[in-house]
């Protein structure tokens, strides 16, 4: 093999490989994780910001590289999933399973060595998320996004806790906003998407419960995840013109998702799910601003 052919092949690699981290869930949890270091005001190590940045970003591409993995036989029955480099077969199985587990202890063992109580902090969401909610819970019941959701809220914790050296109130509030927005996010998806879920056979809220039942859970869940970001936010002291800003952005997440309980529309429903990112990015980078 040449050299160029080489190049050539681990550009293919890579291609494949970039869906399977979700580049954008990713990218997201990662800014939570930022957010959380910068809200703490403490004065910036930039080579820790970049280590903790990389350490969470291999650790949360890894857990997700392992979803991939388990969830292939499920995303191979899914028309929205099905050309994910693992499903399709463009990938061996064993290899995706190698390299998720090798980039995950590589993002585990950098956070440890960074500081050992932020290292278990990201541990826990690895954990949360590739043993408790893909590998135990996803298959059972629609409760798993709970446990999903936990995983999802590690990031933003893992963040303020390398800040500060703790968990404090302001730490657990971020990761309860974290916690009570995944639904917001994830539920409209599972309405969206229903029949995908039904034909691999993975329980969702609309199809164990009600769409009734299932807008009604984003509507508190929504309104809980405002309550604690809002918290959060005027106990780090956030100034008057962000908690301005935070309360617009969260008027707005509170209107769509009383709509979506309201009226049963798939034009609302997904314009929740995408709004719902929004909100967060936002509120992620208004909280770091505040900081600095």
């Amino acid at each position: 093999m040449t050299v160029q052919s080489s190049i050539i092949n681990r550009k293919s690699k890579i291609k494949l490989y970039w869906p399977l981290i979700k580049s954008t869930q990713t990218g997201l949890l990662l800014a939570t994780g930022i957010a959380g270091y910068l809200s703490a005001g403490t004065r910036i190590g930039l080579l820790t910001l970049l280590g903790m940045s990389i350490s969470l970003f291999l650790a949360i591409s890894g857990s997700t590289i392992l979803n991939m993995w388990y969830d292939r036989d499920i995303d191979a029955k899914m028309k929205r999933t099905h050309k994910r480099s693992a499903a399709s077969g463009e990938l061996d199985h064993k290899e995706v399973f190698g390299v998720g587990t090798a980039v995950s202890i590589l993002g585990i063992g950098w956070a440890i060595s960074i500081a050992p109580f932020y290292g278990l902090v990201v541990f826990a969401g690895w954990f949360f998320d590739v043993v408790i909610y893909t590998l135990w819970l996803k298959r059972r019941t629609a409760w798993s996004i709970v446990w999903g959701g936990i995983s999802g809220a590690m990031p933003i914790l893992a963040g303020r806790v390398l800040a500060i050296g703790h968990i404090d109130l302001v730490g657990v509030l971020l990761a309860l906003a974290i916690l009570f927005w995944i639904p917001t996010h994830t539920l409209t998806f599972s309405i969206r998407f229903r029949e995908d879920y039904a034909n691999a056979g993975v329980p969702t809220f609309p199809s164990t419960y009600s769409d009734t039942f299932t807008r009604a859970t984003i509507a508190i869940s929504s309104m809980l995840a405002a309550l604690a970001i809002g918290w959060a936010s005027v106990l780090i002291g956030i100034s008057a013109g962000y908690l301005r800003l935070i309360a617009v952005l969260t008027a707005g997440l509170l209107l769509l998702a009383f709509a979506t309980f309201r009226v049963e529309s798939e034009r609302v429903n997904f314009g929740l799910f995408k709004y719902a990112s929004l909100y967060m990015l936002s509120s992620m980078i208004i909280l770091a601003m505040k900081a600095y």
